[in-house]
């Protein structure tokens, strides 16, 4: 049986975002419902994190954050989409995110293809999305890319070829990314479950299990810290 982190820790991927960056200009950010900071912003709008964020950046000399896989957050709870009355509510996130203040260059971590994508426009959602699926050493895996400009979905194909390191997108804006400070939301998915263009990205506590297994840590591909 395939250990999972092991297969992923052992690959040579490409740099999802803005590549001429390097790690060592990368801080982390903690948006978690823990950081009591957070508390004293009263951060609301995307305008508000986007302020937030620059400053953090600004403040350790750094060009972009990165956090937030199995991170619980308060951010959510602006949407239906995720809190609402048929359904637990989600505020576990799943993947890594990137955050930068600009409309940045989007790249394959690795070669693969198109999956699907899709715009999904409810507010707190993806926005446009791209998901690739990759096979290696005879293992099928997905990694996905929300957030993105309306653009980048322009004259994409399922199916369509892509090389690791292969600008795929653009970061989006709000509110075309969601309504968020601009940032890529970047996953790993082993089975997609039958989906197309979408998938969670935001657990719930009665679901954290199954997502943390079928969706593992992000950073064991990138690598970043």
């Amino acid at each position: 049986m395939i250990n999972i982190k092991d297969f992923f820790k052992k690959l040579d991927c490409a740099k999802v975002i803005s590549n001429e960056i390097d790690y060592s200009e990368y801080v982390a950010l903690d948006l978690s419902s823990n950081n009591t900071e957070l508390i004293k912003y009263k951060l609301e709008t995307a305008q508000d994190y986007e302020k937030f964020i620059q400053n953090h950046l600004d403040s350790n000399n750094a060009q972009i954050a990165y956090g937030g896989y199995k991170e619980t957050r308060n951010l959510y709870k602006r949407s239906t989409v995720f809190k609402n009355e048929v359904s637990d509510e989600r505020n576990i996130h799943i993947g890594l995110d990137l955050w930068i203040n600009e409309a940045a260059p989007i790249y394959a971590a690795l070669d693969g293809k198109i999956h699907s994508f899709q715009n999904n426009t409810a507010l707190g959602d993806y926005g446009p999305v791209i998901i690739l699926e990759h096979t290696i050493d005879g293992y099928t895996f997905h990694t996905l890319y929300g957030h993105l400009s309306e653009e980048s979905l322009v004259g994409k194909e399922v199916g369509q070829i892509v090389k690791k390191g292969e600008l795929i997108a653009n970061l989006g804006l709000p509110p075309t990314n969601g309504d968020y400070a601009p940032h890529l939301h970047f996953q790993i998915i082993i089975d997609m479950e039958g989906k197309k263009g979408d998938y969670a990205g935001v657990s719930s506590l009665n679901t954290i299990e199954f997502y943390t297994e079928n969706c593992p840590d992000p950073n064991w591909l990138l690598k970043i810290f």
